[in-house]
């Protein structure tokens, strides 16, 4: 007599490999490992395949296709439904650097609010606003090079030997530096030439925007050191210090920005140039404004919304999946100000 066999339950497996990928997040999380990543992305796709599949099986290929077709439509109306209510075509973004520690972490989902009227905006969240006639503006795209300056500390006697961060109590001293020639020779390998990037301090003379320093601290893991930032701005003789209860806004970079993809930076300051605002933005935990770094600052209309609130965690799925995995350095550091 033939013995029955016990039947598998396939819904044990499942917790299973739910309860794994439970714990591969979490040390992807802990350790930004791409191997863990990648691991995480075959283990949902299995688990994607394998639930179609139990599916299919308990109620029918065509239930099941039933199934997933009024669940990407109930996706794809809610998204419509906050597109509307919060006045944004991209409602939902996901922070993917540690440029805006420690308020904003990677991986952190964020919900974002249009910005219909960008006056009233900037009025109302008491972004500073600076009037500057077209021509002044014309002058400062016309020679954007010229803006592409960054504070760092150096050896006195070898101007070549530049860095961010120095020893607490070192008394190194500060220049200017065009950051779009240390990005270039930085990416050549040749930091002996980073003299050739020295600008003296009257290069900012003629500059719509003149930026002032300060030294900090940053905290990287776990000992502190001493930090050149951009603490205020100048435009037109007005003085902007920075101010982080500002509002964090996301802009659209263009093909010229050394920054690429969906940016989320604080406004520092607005630029009035007709009937046009430009918006300032940066990092907190970059040592200078956006624009020091080679990006041209956003137009009103490249402004993608504000931030409302968010969720930590929950936007590694789109890091996973858009292969944006390799770890953030700046995650190890943040700026105290």
């Amino acid at each position: 007599m033939a013995r029955n066999k016990k039947a598998k339950n396939p819904g044990s497996l499942m917790w299973v490999l739910y309860a794994l990928l439970v714990a591969l997040i979490a040390l992807y999380i802990f350790h930004n490992s791409v191997v863990i990543g990648i691991g995480v992305i075959v283990l949902i796709i299995i688990i994607l395949v394998l639930e179609f599949s139990l599916s299919v099986h308990s109620d029918g290929a065509k239930s099941s296709i039933i199934d997933l077709g009024v669940a990407i439509l109930a996706v794809v109306i809610i998204f419509a439904v906050l597109m509307v209510i919060l006045q944004t075509s991209s409602p939902i973004d996901v922070v993917t650097s540690c440029s805006m520690l420690p308020v904003l972490s990677r991986g952190e989902m964020l919900l974002l609010h249009g910005i219909p009227n960008m006056s009233l905006f900037l009025a109302s969240h008491h972004v500073p606003i600076v009037n500057v006639s077209q021509s002044q503006f014309n002058g400062m795209i016309g020679n954007m090079s010229s803006e592409f300056l960054a504070f760092y500390a150096y050896n006195p006697s070898n101007k070549s030997d530049i860095a961010d961060i120095t020893n607490l109590g070192a008394q190194l001293p500060v220049g200017l530096y065009n950051s779009a020639c240390v990005d270039r020779y930085s990416a050549e390998n040749e930091p002996y030439n980073y003299y050739r990037c020295y600008v003296p301090p009257q290069a900012q003379a003629n500059n719509l925007i003149k930026y002032n320093y300060s030294i900090g601290k940053m905290l990287m893991n776990g000992t502190y050191y001493s930090v050149v930032y951009t603490s205020s701005i100048t435009i037109a003789n007005t003085t902007i210090v920075e101010n982080y209860s500002n509002p964090i806004v996301v802009y659209r970079t263009n093909s010229s920005d050394t920054f690429s993809g969906d940016i989320i930076h604080r406004a520092v300051a607005a630029i009035h140039v007709g009937a046009k605002y430009y918006i300032l933005t940066k990092g907190d935990n970059n040592p200078g404004l956006d624009i020091q770094f080679a990006n041209y600052p956003p137009s009103q209309s490249d402004i993608v919304g504000y931030f409302l609130g968010g969720l930590p965690y929950i936007g590694y799925l789109k890091l996973i999946v858009s292969g944006q995995l390799a770890s953030d350095p700046q995650c190890g550091q943040v700026i105290q100000h």
